[in-house]
């Protein structure tokens, strides 16, 4: 199994790599390394793989004028007092103005930014979101090497399945 883009000494990947096991869930994978781990299994000879990718994309609400106003007002305000603190610190003027000015300059930007950058969209994509890329099958890898060791070991996990290789 070779992993495109990866430099053969990488720490992520092994020379010949066998499948050990295949899991619908990243705790089960994980369970199985544990496993080997107090078995004394040298487990640098092993690698969860996530596999199947997906993306998944949770709609958290729809997006309103309102809303994306005052988005960009407190983007812009903190962005604005951000940038007024630098100023502050390498000027001799009053913080309080310094602040107050930039904070002012910094949320008008952030507002007109992005009510502007919302009226371009024109209603393409009215809601809001969060997306998160997840495997939907866990492979544990092994070395080939010690590939015999790991699954006679394995057939000792409480729950473990007939091996498939007997």
């Amino acid at each position: 199994m070779s992993t495109p883009g990866l430099d053969p000494a990488s720490p992520l990947k092994l020379q010949f790599p066998q499948s050990l096991a295949v899991y619908d869930d990243y705790a089960k994978a994980q369970k199985t390394v544990d496993f080997l781990a107090d078995a004394e299994f040298p487990v640098e000879q092993l690698m969860i793989v996530g596999t199947d990718l997906k993306r998944i994309e949770r709609v958290t609400g729809r997006l309103t004028w309102s809303k994306i106003a005052v988005g960009g007002l407190l983007s812009g305000l903190w962005f604005g007092v951000f940038i007024g603190l630098i100023f502050a610190l390498f000027t001799n003027a009053n913080l309080v103005s310094v602040l107050l000015s930039t904070a002012f300059m910094g949320a008008t930007f952030g507002l007109v930014w992005a009510l502007l950058g919302y009226a371009f969209t024109r209603g393409q994509r009215d809601f809001s979101s969060v997306t998160q890329v997840v495997a939907t099958k866990y492979e544990v890898l092994v070395e080939n090497k010690h590939a015999a060791r790991a699954r006679e070991l394995l057939a000792g996990l409480p729950g473990a399945l007939p091996d498939p290789f007997a």
